[in-house]
């Protein structure tokens, strides 16, 4: 192989000594574990990839994770971890929840204390806190000091009306209650508003009400949070999945009477059957859809009271029973307000609204009925419109470089094989053209191919739907894997190219010519020694065909929020 020229290898040859065989057979470059780390967080293990399966490419992340602790560097990846969760970056917060909860229940001491320490910043809702606990739990070792401490103070330390939201609002997930967390965890506290708080939940807003007339007066006296023993301590699973990261608080609740009636309009409204009175209670205490029953979410009324103060991420989840109910007619009010908000990137970027959740948001409301169960809905074409709008305008400081760019999309079999984040609606060919339209909206001067194991140049407009790029590119026939591709075509063609940014699985395999030796060629044949190569890596795998010992690679993973920014800064030579 020595004496073979490199353009006569083939990538189901090792190139060098440093590249790895990938799942599909072909030799490429092994991320290292850091970055490994990011592409996990940003695109978890939910669904597998094409060639490996959900719980295998589970292991080989938690594998990193470890081996990053191992090395000691557990303090980073909790720094990291904190990072992405704080800047909003991940779309689902479960990766992040793991990988806290390894370095919680590492044997590394620094690792163990900065992960608990970061415990009240990374989990904001009591979701974040249930999903962390079970991820513990997982792992063994049972209920520690430093986890009864850290779980106590994310208690403690809360804003009583932020609370008092919270744990009516989310009342049980991941099989946790807030009464079992404060069973274990033993929060003690001064704050008469959090003592009045922690008694409701442990026993009851009835004897929370006797506890006001038996209050100590003394600053040294806690609360007794202990449960009685015959009473029920039994966990109900909910199946609502809450993503959003928004801090809804009811700033009105500063006194116990103030919390007290708070919680009185809770416990009235789970068996309401008067909705004048429970609209009522929506518009002065800010109640939300989980605090309404079940009986009422059909009325237009309800709806059209939730929706006035309803958060981002509620009203982006609830957009297919709004329609439903036939709250968002054409013209309407609801409408309006609606498709205002969505194409607000001030409010998006408030609100920490992922776009990937944008994305699986459009693409669920589009088709007009749920991925599960029996909603269906008839689609409003503005709040589609607008839906589409929103994902564009989440990304993080999306600006033009001017730099010449040529973007290729891998629609190979792989890439609709690979689910991203577990969603049915996303698979890796969905999220490469959505982030392809990022760039094509954002630069004066791309260049989009298609390639599997040949290439077609295709035409795509800043004016385009998302949904017609789709239909562009499936009906291009698939074939195996060539990354090749798109510099060979932009050599043969004379394509001027300062970036050429590939979206794939990494998963090639078929070409004569390995990705970054046709890079390389590019830039001697055409006398460009500064193009660069960006791969857009949309599956958590291992792999991927930039060369990490060559400063014009960079390797990203897709639905990282921060990605355009990322792709901005390498362009114009800032990384």
């Amino acid at each position: 192989m020595d004496t073979m020229d490199v353009e006569d290898i083939p990538q189901t040859t090792r190139l060098t000594n440093d590249q790895v065989e990938n799942s599909a057979g072909g030799f490429v470059y092994a991320i290292d574990n850091m970055q490994r780390l990011r592409r996990f967080l940003c695109l978890g293990s939910e669904g597998g990839t094409y060639y490996i399966g959900e719980k295998e490419l589970g292991i080989e992340n938690a594998k990193a994770v470890l081996e990053l602790i191992k090395a000691g560097r557990g303090e980073e990846v909790v720094a990291e971890v904190k990072k992405f969760s704080l800047e909003g970056r991940t779309s689902k917060q479960n990766p992040i929840m793991f990988v806290l909860a390894l370095c919680a229940k590492s044997d590394h001491l620094p690792t163990k204390q900065a992960a608990y320490k970061a415990l009240a910043d990374v989990c904001r809702i009591p979701t974040h806190l249930f999903m962390f606990l079970k991820y513990a739990h997982a792992l063994g070792q049972g209920w520690g000091r430093a986890q009864r401490n850290a779980v106590s103070a994310w208690y403690t330390t809360q804003n009583p009306s932020k609370l008092a939201m919270a744990i009516t609002k989310y009342q049980n997930r991941e099989g946790y209650t807030h009464r079992d967390v404060l069973r274990l965890s033993h929060p003690k506290t001064t704050n008469p508003l959090l003592r009045f708080l922690f008694v409701y939940i442990t026993k009851g807003f009835e004897k929370a009400i006797e506890s006001l007339q038996t209050a100590p007066t003394t600053a040294e006296t806690t609360t007794d949070t202990t449960i009685d023993s015959n009473a029920d301590t039994s966990t109900h699973t909910s199946k609502q999945n809450d993503d959003g990261m928004e801090e809804e608080i009811n700033e009105k609740i500063t006194t116990t009477a103030e919390l007290q009636a708070f919680l009185a309009a809770v416990e009235e409204a789970k068996k309401s059957t008067n909705e004048q009175e429970l609209i009522e209670s929506i518009k002065k205490f800010h109640l939300v859809r989980e605090h309404m029953p079940t009986t009422v979410l059909n009325s237009v009324g309800i709806w059209t009271a939730l929706l006035e103060k309803m958060p981002m991420t509620a009203m982006i989840r609830n957009l297919g029973k709004m329609s439903e109910i036939h709250l968002l007619t054409e013209n309407s009010d609801a409408e309006k307000q609606i498709v205002q908000r969505l194409n607000d990137q001030q409010q998006l970027r408030r609100a920490r609204i992922h776009p990937f959740n944008l994305l699986v948001a459009l693409e669920t409301y589009k088709r007009g009925k749920g991925v599960k169960g029996k909603l269906t809905w008839t689609v409003n074409e503005k709040v589609k419109q607008a839906l589409e709008s929103a994902f564009y305008l989440s990304f993080k400081f999306v600006e033009k470089t001017n730099k010449r760019f040529c973007l290729g999309l891998d629609v190979s079999g792989s890439m609709s094989g690979a689910q991203i984040l577990g969603s049915p609606t996303i698979d890796a060919a969905v999220g490469s053209c959505a982030m392809c339209m990022v760039t094509v909206r954002t630069e004066p001067y791309t260049k989009v191919v298609a390639f599997s194991h040949e290439l077609v140049p295709v035409t795509i407009t800043k004016d385009q739907t998302l949904e017609k790029v789709m239909d562009i590119t499936r009906a291009i026939p698939m074939g195996g894997t060539d990354c090749a591709l798109p510099m060979i075509w932009a050599l043969d063609h004379k394509e001027d190219i300062d970036v050429f940014i590939i979206y794939t699985d990494s998963e090639t395999w078929f070409g004569g010519i390995h990705p970054t030796e046709a890079l390389k060629k590019y830039r001697t044949k055409m006398n460009k020694p500064e193009a660069k190569l960006i791969v857009c890596g949309m599956t958590a795998t291992q792999f991927s065909i930039a060369d990490p010992n060559d400063g014009g690679m960079l390797d990203i993973a897709g639905f990282d929020s921060a990605a355009p920014q990322i792709i901005s800064q390498f362009a114009l030579g800032l990384i």
